[in-house]
């Protein structure tokens, strides 16, 4: 009966993250009821060494991306790659691996970040698996969908590669669904380009 349920609640998962509409994203309606900004956290590089105080990139745009190396989005990639070397200049995007939905991200850290390198050749800056869902869920992904912390939204991701964007104060502005790319019109308004 157990097995039943966790098999439910991964194919609801599952479900709800694939076939959400392209549509599926949240703006900001008031950044001032958060409680601390994206400055506050420091992350873990992917290729391990000293933490990354976020607050590194204040004044940029951030795109945080929850990653996964065995997901039917995982191509997404090269499409985060390339828009990264387009205009990383403006808008930072930040590689999260989970392995929250399916069991997609099982490797190792070492292993994930030969699979970015070798695959996609990423240069962004990917940071440590960590969970982004759950009991266990990172305190970052935590602040990102809470709305008592981070002031307007509670979605947490549904699936691999959500998108979350951070203004250049460090604010939560915008929450995105896996289907939505770089290229598409709601994200590229999103991030000023």
């Amino acid at each position: 009966m157990e097995y039943f349920k966790t098999v439910l609640i991964m194919l609801g998962s599952l479900i709800s993250g694939i076939f959400a509409d392209k549509s599926d994203f949240n703006t900001i309606p008031d950044a001032g009821a958060a409680k601390g900004s994206l400055y506050e956290f420091r992350m873990v590089p992917l290729e391990g060494g000293k933490p990354v105080d976020l607050s590194v990139y204040k004044g940029k745009k951030v795109v945080l991306l929850n990653t996964a190396s065995k997901c039917g989005f995982t191509k997404q990639y090269a499409d985060w790659e390339a828009f990264f070397e387009k205009h990383g200049d403006k808008v930072v995007v930040l590689g999260f691996p989970a392995n929250n939905f399916g069991g997609q991200e099982p490797g190792t850290n070492e292993e994930i970040a030969e699979f970015c390198q070798k695959n996609y050749g990423v240069s962004f800056p990917m940071f440590e698996k960590i969970e982004v869902v759950g009991e266990n869920q990172h305190p970052l992904y935590k602040w990102l969908s809470t709305k008592s912390l981070n002031g307007w939204n509670d979605k947490a991701p549904t699936w691999n590669f959500c998108k979350y964007v951070v203004d250049e104060k460090g604010n939560l502005t915008h929450f995105f669904a896996s289907k939505i790319k770089p290229d598409d019109k709601e994200f590229l308004e999103a991030v000023g380009l």
